[in-house]
Parts: structure tokens; C-alpha cells; sequence
């Protein structure tokens, strides 16, 4: 049957283009239908992301068969960092079937290099502080928060269509009733009159959180394709976790009174809505909240962590991360977690994944950022 790969045209387009998922992992035990509302959320030009970007969508379809999905940005942040000529792929999702997958990633090529971009990367839903990677290693567990799952078959079908591995992004699960290693906890106490611990001051929230932002910005600053968070979308998602996460799940660690390090423990989520296919309505709400709430979440993962780069390197660094680990540590056992992701880490940061290793850490899931050089129109 003739495949046809269309740009979206208006709200139907893109409530298929949401829920086009569905039709490929209803069936996976293990993936996990996210809300509705905040893929919708996510699209909305009034999202903080479509001030410095634009994007358009596609859809496969055979027939009258939708058969597949993929986006394509431009973040203008790039321009900046001096990426001028990168353009990226995202929501990047079809059946097992490799011509599917082809003429998809044409279209966002295509799409890309009409406007003067000579490289492709991807995939990411939609920029890199949010969803990234196409899951290669770990299909048979769900996904925690704001992690991608996916079917087995697209890492090969992306390659299939001349695309190479960039970087592999890295998943740890470890169980927070960890005890330091013996040589760890000898530095925090030699240094404990010089470095300070603490939670969020919630009468000064907005304060502490601009600093982590900065403190964000300047300890990503070199990672593969960083692009700074604003302050106003690090304010909106600050504001937002402070309505499901007490102050010691946000800690903030100091040097003589000044924040150079910190991290955020969210409460996985995806555990309390994996049973409701995507939707609050009518009764999703109150079993959310309930969830969340009363009966409290077994897991978390550490989303965002960052010690300021004058600080990293060597055993301050690796105690001003111990550190804020440390009272998130405090936090998850308080709350009865019994398993927390640490994602995601970049594979090369082996400073980082030897502080997770000897914490007890096990390496759980892989996601695979993929790139190519964008040939010339034919």
C-alpha cells in the first residue's frame, strides 16, 4: 500500500499525533500511557519552550491507517553555543517496519534543510531538558517520570536510515537506604565545618531556585549539546515540583554560605498513573491525588543535579555531590521509597557514574541520541 507522510493540519492531526502511541504499546507490559493533558501541554504555543523554538509535525499513513509519527525542531538556542547549522528529530514513533521509519525521518530532513540546517540529532521531545533518547537497553521495566520508553525495533530502524550513535545517555536504579562508602563518609566529616547541607527554604523558594538554575547552567555548561535553561521555565517547573515534593527532596549544598551545588528528588509519577490510560477524567484525578498524597509512592528518581564547575573534579566535588545525594537519601527512606533512578547520565561522565557505582548503583536502562549529516536535496 502507498505510504504517504503529511504534515499535521490542525487539532485532529494533532490529537492523532498525541495518541498515535497507543497504537504500537497498549500491548507493552511495560511502557506507561503518559496524561493526555500534558502532551497537550507540551505542543501548546504557549509553552515556554515555542519562545525560542519552532517545530512542525508529520504523519505516516498507508491508507487510511496512521502508521507512524516524527517531529522536527529548531531550537534557536543553538545559534549561541555555535550549532547554527543543528536541527533535531523528536516524537519519533511508527511500526515495525523500516520504509515507515525512512520516509519519517525524510520528512523532518527535509523540513530542516529547507531552512539552512546541516545536521540532524535526535531524537528529543522536543528540547534537551526534556524527554531524550530511543531506548536501546532495559525494555522490560517501566520508564520512571519524564523518561521515554519505546519498541525494540526503532533503534535499528533509525540506523537502518544512515544514522549513527552520538551518545548514549545512562539510567542507574539504586536503593536509598545506601550506606556512604567508609572513605566518603571520612571527607563529609572533615569537611563538615566548611560545607552545609539543606533543604529548600520554601519562605525564599523563588531565591533558591534561581541560584539552582545558575548553578544548573554553569555544571552542564560543557555537556553534549547543553542549552541553558531560562529562568522563567526553570521558575515553572520549580513552582510545579514544589506542589508534589516536601523541601528536603530539593537540596542545596553550600561553600562558607554560598550554593554551589544542588539536587531534586520527584516522586516517580509514572507509578501513579500507570493504570490510568492517559486520562484524569473522570476519576484519574482522585486517584492521582490519593496516590500521591495518602498512600504515598515507593519510587523517585533524581531528575536534576549540578555542582558548580570551579568545584568539580577531585574530593570536594565528589563531596558536594555525596552530599546533596546524601540528604535525598534522608528524604526517599522517610517517605518509604525502596528504589530511585538516577537519570539521566551522560556514558563518558565517569566521575559521576563512580559515585553512583560505589554507592551501589546498577545501570538499568540505555537511550541512544543518534546523528547524521544531512545530505543534499535530491
Amino acid at each position: 500500500m502507498t505510504l504517504r507522510i503529511a504534515p499535521l493540519d490542525g487539532s485532529a492531526d494533532l490529537d492523532r499525533f498525541i495518541r498515535f502511541p497507543w497504537t504500537i504499546l497498549a500491548e507493552d507490559p511495560a511502557w506507561v500511557p503518559p496524561l493526555l493533558m500534558d502532551r497537550k501541554q507540551q505542543l501548546s504555543p504557549k509553552h515556554p519552550f515555542f519562545e525560542h523554538a519552532e517545530w512542525q509535525g508529520w504523519l505516516a499513513w498507508e491508507g487510511d491507517r496512521c502508521v507512524g509519527r516524527i517531529s522536527a525542531q529548531i531550537d534557536r538556542r543553538n545559534e549561541a553555543e555555535g550549532r547554527p547549522a543543528l536541527g533535531s528529530f523528536g516524537m519519533l514513533d511508527a511500526i515495525d517496519d523500516a520504509r515507515v521509519h525512512a520516509a519519517l525521518l525524510e520528512a523532518a530532513e527535509g523540513w530542516l534543510r529547507a531552512r539552512g540546517k546541516t545536521r540532524i540529532e535526535g531524537p528529543f521531545n522536543l528540547g534537551v531538558n526534556q524527554e531524550l533518547g530511543t531506548l536501546v537497553d532495559g525494555f522490560d521495566t517501566p520508564p520512571y517520570f519524564m523518561m521515554p520508553h519505546g519498541p525494540r525495533w526503532a533503534g535499528a530502524h533509525i540506523e537502518a536510515a544512515g544514522y549513527e550513535k552520538a551518545v548514549d545517555l545512562l539510567a542507574y536504579e539504586i536503593e536509598p537506604a545506601f550506606e556512604h562508602p567508609p572513605a566518603m563518609a571520612r571527607l563529609l566529616a572533615r569537611l563538615g565545618r566548611e560545607l552545609v547541607f539543606r533543604p529548600i527554604d520554601k519562605a525564599r523558594a523563588e531565591d533558591d531556585l534561581r541560584t539552582m538554575c545558575a548553578i544548573f547552567n554553569d555544571a552542564w555548561s560543557n555537556n553534549w549539546r547543553f542549552l541553558p535553561f531560562s529562568e522563567k521555565e526553570f521558575l515553572a517547573i520549580g513552582k510545579e515540583m514544589l506542589l508534589v515534593v516536601p523541601p528536603d527532596a530539593i537540596q542545596i549544598g553550600e561553600i562558607d554560605g554560598t550554593a554551589v551545588s544542588f539536587a531534586v528528588l520527584l516522586p516517580n509519577i509514572n507509578e501513579a498513573i500507570a493504570d490510568l490510560n492517559g486520562r484524569l477524567l473522570p476519576f484519574g484525578w482522585a486517584k492521582l491525588l490519593w496516590r500521591l498524597k495518602v498512600r504515598g509512592l515507593r519510587s523517585g528518581r533524581v531528575a536534576l543535579m549540578g555542582v558548580r564547575k570551579a568545584h568539580q573534579g577531585g574530593r570536594l566535588g565528589a563531596a558536594l555531590a555525596y552530599g546533596v545525594i546524601d540528604g535525598l537519601r534522608t528524604c526517599a527512606v522517610r517517605q518509604g521509597m525502596t528504589a530511585v533512578e538516577l537519570s539521566w547520565i551522560l556514558e563518558e561522565n565517569q566521575p559521576m557514574r563512580h559515585i553512583i557505582e560505589n554507592l551501589g548503583g546498577v545501570l538499568t536502562k540505555r537511550y541512544r541520541m543518534y546523528g547524521r549529516d544531512l545530505p543534499a536535496a535530491s
